[in-house]
């Protein structure tokens, strides 16, 4: 039995439940306890976690909802801007000046060609012989978008195929194109390569040629390439206005060639040269030399980048004695007769505190009369005449000739000169003034002056600027001949013509003279300054005239700096560069033998029988330049070679412009250039 009780002892199960509770019991009901702690803090925690995404979200979708949904956007689309096509210049007879041809860009998405980097940077390096190091510094940074090389060939474009390299783009890009190589480059200036204008007319008129970007929506797919997003309107560029100036291509041509002729011949530093239309103020050429050529225009010498007859000035020197001469007659103060003493070529002035100084002449004169010292530009009979005339009557008379203040011709960078109030002059100002000293003006205003004695004694206001038109051609707006003032009676203008004719005729500045032409003109030398003092041996020599010297229809300025020949006096270096030029526009310019033909010649102008004989044949033949603009390239090569013509093409697309321009007299075989340019184009392409 006890046995039993035994066995029955040890198989009796084991239990933790005692009937009366004790200290096992209540440690088990205290790990529930703690259990169920354990899982309302995770339930808790996992509800805050979830308190904490939506108050997330709700900042990312509601609150700050724009913010995130631009950075996506970033992430797979980005706007291309669609740069406007760049208006056309054109001059009077609508020759292109600068036009616009397409170019090849390459670009490239950092992050997404970042497997292909080094096969890009090798490809890059043996097209453009750059080092592969140079293409891989671009490619390896964190910007979305880098240049790797811009407005190249298009036929670069056969080279690399950019369809074999991941994240590569191609744009085609507009590059601006000049015609006509050096000739002008300083007037029509430059743009950037973002066509920009920088200088000249470009810059003077960048808010009109330039047009108005648009833009495209590009999204980029799985494989990173990137693709127009339908999603998305595309905003097409609007085109520039076109610009006409008043500037003759042919004659700019004509002046700038024998500006260039006579600086190396009389070994000068440069020169200047400048033609206008004195009825108008239409100014038909202004440029200098050296020139500079526009496509090129980063390799020059920024000094001689600038328009220096609008924006350097200089002593005009003899050529600024139109002043003494009109100040005095005008006033009826000197009659053309009227007898000065000469002094044989040096006289002594003395001035208050004892002291003196001299004022000499290049040949020794006994007596003159007023007009014989205009002819033989005597220096001291200008000064004792501008005694008579006074400082207050010379100061008016050089002010309304327009010295000492802005033209306001449509070009940047424009200086007044200098011409100080009467009340700061010292005793020597008024006397140096008489004859070109203690005076700056630009070479441009000495042209307007010379325009208003040739325009019967009124003043224009010098014109670049002739017209601005739409892409569609439709006239925007258009500039007219303003007159500023009459500076001079007709009859003063008369006389002062008379004093210029014997200034070429009978002074010792014949070079200018025409057979079969009067003209008109005043040579004038001054002496250079250098820091504040008048360097010897360096001058300014220049001439200005024009013609036909009774009704004049073309006024020239022509000046050198610092000839250094045998000769460097306007007379003998300057002269004869404004003959030459005289000369070509004469024989070849249509629109002056027209306007010679058309009037009564009195000097029995040898001219003009041939213009009559030029201006028949051209009406009789009919045989003109068809008008092909707005047609496509194929069609204009057609209608051309139809005509017996030979079409050059420059640019593709639609025909915008014609070199000759159309209605012109033809010759069968003539060549034709045709500027063209696309309708539009994609900024951005997608391979």
């Amino acid at each position: 039995m006890s046995l039993l009780r035994n066995r029955i002892k040890v198989a009796r199960p084991h239990t933790n439940w005692p009937a009366s509770g004790g200290r096992r019991g209540k440690g088990i009901f205290s790990r529930m306890r703690d259990g169920h702690l354990r899982i309302r803090i995770l339930r808790a925690s996992i509800l805050v976690f979830f308190a904490a995404v939506g108050v997330r979200l709700v900042d990312i979708q509601i609150v700050h909802s724009a913010k995130y949904r631009d950075m996506a956007q970033r992430q797979y689309q980005a706007r291309v801007p669609l740069p406007a096509i760049r208006g056309v210049v054109y001059d009077r007879s609508e020759n292109p000046l600068a036009t616009n041809t397409v170019f090849v860009s390459y670009a490239a998405d950092p992050q997404l060609a970042a497997d292909d980097a080094n096969k890009i940077a090798s490809k890059f390096s043996q097209v453009f012989g750059k080092p592969k190091k140079y293409y891989l510094a671009k490619l390896n940074n964190d910007s979305r978008f880098v240049w790797l090389e811009r407005q190249v060939s298009p036929e670069i474009k056969g080279k690399i195929d950019a369809k074999k390299f991941t994240g590569l783009v191609v744009r085609d890009e507009l590059k601006r194109l000049y015609h006509n190589d050096q000739v002008a480059g300083q007037l029509i200036g430059v743009t950037n390569i973002d066509n920009q204008g920088l200088a000249g007319i470009e810059l003077e008129y960048d808010d009109e040629l330039r047009g108005t970007d648009g833009y495209v929506i590009f999204q980029r797919d799985g494989r990173g390439k990137a693709r127009p997003s339908v999603d998305y309107p595309r905003v097409a560029p609007t085109m520039g206005h076109n610009i006409y100036l008043t500037s003759d291509r042919d004659i700019q041509a004509i002046a700038e060639k024998a500006l260039k002729k006579g600086v190396e011949e009389n070994n000068a530093d440069r020169g200047v040269v400048v033609v206008m239309q004195p009825a108008t103020g239409e100014v038909l050429a202004i440029g200098q030399y050296p020139t500079v050529d526009p496509n090129s225009f980063g390799k020059y010498d920024p000094q001689d980048t600038r328009l220096r007859a609008v924006t350097d000035v200089f002593e005009p020197g003899s050529v600024f004695k139109l002043v003494t001469v009109a100040s005095a007659l005008d006033h009826h103060l000197i009659a053309p007769g009227q007898r000065f003493q000469a002094d044989h070529g040096k006289y002594i002035v003395a001035y208050p505190g004892g002291k003196s100084r001299p004022i000499t002449d290049t040949h020794e004169y006994d007596v003159l009369s007023f007009q014989e010292a205009m002819e033989l530009s005597s220096n001291i009979v200008m000064a004792k005449a501008s005694d008579i005339i006074g400082r207050e009557r010379f100061f008016k008379m050089a002010r309304g000739f327009g010295f000492g203040t802005k033209t306001h011709v449509e070009y940047p960078g424009e200086v007044q000169g200098t011409l100080s109030n009467p009340t700061t002059w010292s005793a020597l100002t008024l006397n140096s003034m008489a004859y070109g000293y203690e005076v700056q003006t630009t070479a441009l205003q000495v042209t307007a002056a010379y325009c208003a004695v040739a325009n019967k004694g009124i003043l224009m206001k010098p014109m670049l600027f002739m017209k601005e038109t739409d892409a569609q051609g439709m006239l925007v707006r258009e500039n007219h001949p303003e007159q500023i003032r009459r500076v001079i009676s007709q009859e003063t203008s008369e006389l002062v013509k008379k004093f210029l004719i014997g200034v070429v005729e009978r002074g010792p500045g014949n070079a200018p003279r025409l057979e079969g032409m009067r003209i008109a003109g005043k040579p004038g030398t001054s002496k250079k300054i250098l820091d504040g003092k008048y360097e010897p041996g360096s001058y300014r020599a220049s001439f200005v005239g024009f013609f036909p010297a009774e009704n004049p229809e073309l006024v020239c300025f022509v000046m050198m700096d610092n000839p250094r020949g045998v000769e460097y006096y306007g007379g003998t270096t300057s002269a004869p560069v404004f003959r030459s030029i005289a000369e070509q526009i004469i024989n070849t310019s249509e629109m002056f033998i027209t306007a010679v033909a058309s009037r009564n010649d009195v000097t029995g102008n040898k001219q003009q029988p041939a213009a009559k004989t030029i201006t028949a044949r051209v009406v009789q033949s009919g045989n003109v330049i068809p008008d092909v603009r707005g047609y496509s390239v194929r069609q204009a090569v057609n209608i051309l070679r139809r005509g017996k013509f030979t079409p050059v093409v420059s640019g593709s697309g639609t025909v915008v412009s014609e070199d000759p321009a159309p209605g012109r007299p033809a010759q069968a075989g003539m060549k034709i250039t045709l500027i063209c340019q696309p309708k539009s184009y994609t900024s951005l392409s997608p391979d």
